[in-house]
């Protein structure tokens, strides 16, 4: 089957696919590597590409679409575009639509369960360093994410880095006129989240991994806690690579993609991000995915202090 047409349904009746290019790199390299590499990987198959204002790299990943669009490697609607929204929804969604040059993003989500004050500064900060947040209502921001569903501006809307709580507040909402149809969370072997897949599930919202396959803890050094063990190291995970004939990134991978989980790759080297599509050439046994349960130490890489 050809990977770029495997995709999962969401409950607002759109399609996405179940393997995402993860657009995130450190604030020094992203603009170069989102030039890079974003439309490379639109050559080798990824159609799923992940972004957000936060990442500061918006406008070079536009230029790489639209640079694919423009020598027919793909048409617009081949893409799914997923972005994120941090504080003043329309606004922000406007400016990230102005600097991907579409005119509509497949998936609008809410980046972190708070708001921050809206202002020129990216994260704004007090005297004392402490980021300002906004007393805006997580409800009230939901709403205005629905008004841009409404308006055109985006086909489904979602969420990321939400509990299960959290989740509850948007569901149980009075009023409520669209389900979130995704929560993007953290979540790798180490950190399985099955309780919220569990959760997820329930009510009908996709989960989409990030940090699915940490290549090593100094990949992104300000994000990622360097006391933690290194996760393609796992023996468990490697053995079952060696099995199979593929590498421990792939196998996590794999393991997201066979419990209904979309997931999202990260490469900085062509090599390793041509490597990702072959996630669709095998398949994990019942006794494979087992052990990669049993490898779950609810480790968090990411730490966003916020």
């Amino acid at each position: 089957m050809d990977p770029t047409r495997q995709k999962v349904k969401l409950n607002d009746g759109h399609f996405i696919p179940v393997l995402g290019f993860g657009t995130y790199a450190p604030e020094e390299v992203a603009k170069n590597e989102a030039l890079e590499f974003t439309p490379f990987a639109i050559e080798v198959g990824f159609r799923h590409i992940d972004c957000a204002h936060f990442y500061q790299n918006e406008e070079q990943v536009g230029q790489a679409i639209q640079r694919k669009i423009a020598v027919g490697t793909v048409k617009r609607e081949d893409i799914f575009c997923t972005s994120k929204v941090l504080c003043l929804v329309r606004p922000a969604l406007e400016r990230s639509l102005k600097n991907l040059q579409l005119d509509y993003v497949d998936l609008y989500i809410i980046h972190f369960p708070l708001a921050l004050k809206p202002g020129k500064e990216l994260l704004p900060k007090d005297e004392n360093g402490k980021l300002i947040f906004d007393s805006v209502d997580l409800c009230h921001t939901w709403e205005a994410l629905e008004k841009c569903k409404d308006a055109g501006l985006t086909k489904s809307i979602g969420v990321s880095n939400f509990n299960h709580k959290q989740l509850e507040k948007i569901l149980n909402k009075l009023g409520l006129k669209y389900k979130p149809v995704c929560n993007q969370v953290e979540c790798h072997p180490y950190l399985n989240q099955r309780k919220l897949l569990d959760f997820c599930k329930s009510h009908e919202i996709v989960l989409v991994a990030y940090a699915s396959q940490l290549l090593s803890i100094s990949e992104i050094p300000s994000r990622v806690n360097p006391n933690h063990p290194v996760l393609l190291e796992d023996p468990v995970l490697s053995a079952i690579a060696q099995k199979h004939k593929k590498t421990a990134a792939l196998v996590a991978l794999r393991y997201q993609i066979q419990r209904g989980v979309v997931v999202l790759a990260k490469g900085n080297n062509k090599k390793w991000i041509k490597e990702n599509m072959q996630v669709f050439e095998f398949e994990l046994t019942p006794e494979d995915v087992k052990a990669i349960d049993g490898l779950n130490r609810n480790i968090r890489y990411y730490e966003f202090h916020l």
